[in-house]
């Protein structure tokens, strides 16, 4: 039994000293010390000692268990310490070493000129407004004055879910919820998307961005409206620039007006910019038309006022030289990175 005891003694103490890993150590505690290991075992066996012996036999397997504890011990800690070094040595970092760029975003065209937009016309006074991209037919047409046979209520031209339920072709509907249930004097406009049945080209795209404006109190003219707008026009493409008023028809409007500014690039003189003409068409304007103001609650024979609109693709198209609308809708960073 003694020379037995010997063996695994020997045989432990090689065993934990050949132990690369803690892994590896813990199966040889489990091999000589766990409940089914060599060191148990004798003690298991104690019964088939003569009696006399006992005392001496268990003495010397807890001498020798004390030894094996305690050299699992130094060797448990002497691994840890080797993986420690390890994992400095390996996850050191040279301060020295350059940091790895990290790319920082920016802005996308449109954003930044829609950002450009409010933060003009909120210098002005004007409120943002929003509203549903759903919307119903009474908001996007009826209330603005758009008859059942206009084209744009063509099945062709608009997202319908339902006969009354549809995508918004614009974000007028959003001047007449702001007139609703309001006092005038009304000064507000509405940034934010819209939908139409387009395929997607150079210059068209199904969904785009506008931002619309509404001005009603007494006593409101077309005068004020292009003053508003040579106002927004200097700040948006400099303090040279001119507008210009073309006799257009908006069903929303009378009269009604598309609005020009002078190119900033040629200063009218003409450029590819603005094809040779000198101007560059930007946006839609009027006077209210009365029964968008009597849709909205409001009295045309008290109050007056003034709505304008434009496309956000087209300023951004305009302002940073884009020549194809689909460019802005594809996620190149190499395009995107340039503005």
């Amino acid at each position: 039994m003694k020379e037995q005891l010997e063996q695994i003694k020997g045989s432990a103490l090689a065993a934990i000293a050949g132990a690369e890993t803690e892994q590896a150590l813990e199966e040889v505690r489990v091999r000589f010390l766990g409940k089914k290991g060599e060191l148990t075992a004798i003690l298991r066996g104690m019964g088939a000692v003569a009696p006399e012996d006992r005392p001496k036999i268990g003495a010397m397997v807890n001498t020798i268990r004390a030894e094996i504890e305690e050299s699992l011990s130094a060797r448990f800690g002497d691994l840890k310490a080797q993986s420690m070094e390890r994992k400095l040595r390996e996850e050191r970092i040279d301060v020295t070493m350059p940091a790895p760029e990290k790319k920082v975003g920016k802005l996308h065209p449109i954003t930044q000129t829609s950002n450009r937009m409010v933060e003009i016309f909120t210098g002005m006074g004007f409120e943002i407004a929003e509203g549903p991209e759903v919307e119903s037919t009474y908001f996007n047409f009826d209330a603005l004055n758009a008859p059942a046979d206009h084209p744009s209520r063509d099945d062709t031209d608009t997202f319908y879910f339902s006969e009354n339920v549809l995508l918004r072709t614009q974000t007028s509907p959003v001047q007449i919820r702001s007139m609703e249930g309001k006092i005038p004097p009304i000064r507000m406009i509405s940034p934010g998307r819209v939908y139409r049945s387009d395929v997607a080209d150079a210059t068209h795209s199904p969904m785009f961005h506008q931002c619309e404006g509404l001005v009603i109190d007494k006593g409101i003219t077309m005068g004020d409206l292009k003053g508003t707008l040579a106002t927004f026009a200097k700040a948006m493409f400099g303090e040279r620039t001119r507008i210009r008023f073309r006799p257009h028809n908006f069903p929303f409007t009378e009269p009604s007006a598309e609005v020009d500014v002078s190119c900033f690039v040629c200063g009218g003189k003409g450029c590819r910019l603005c094809k040779g003409e000198g101007w560059i068409e930007i946006l839609g304007a009027g006077m209210v038309h009365p029964n968008v103001l009597r849709a909205g609650g409001i009295d045309p024979d008290v109050y007056s006022g003034f709505a304008f609109g434009m496309g956000i693709e087209r300023v951004a198209m305009t302002m940073f030289g884009i020549n194809d609308l689909r460019l802005m809708c594809e996620n190149d960073a190499r395009f995107l990175e340039q503005f």
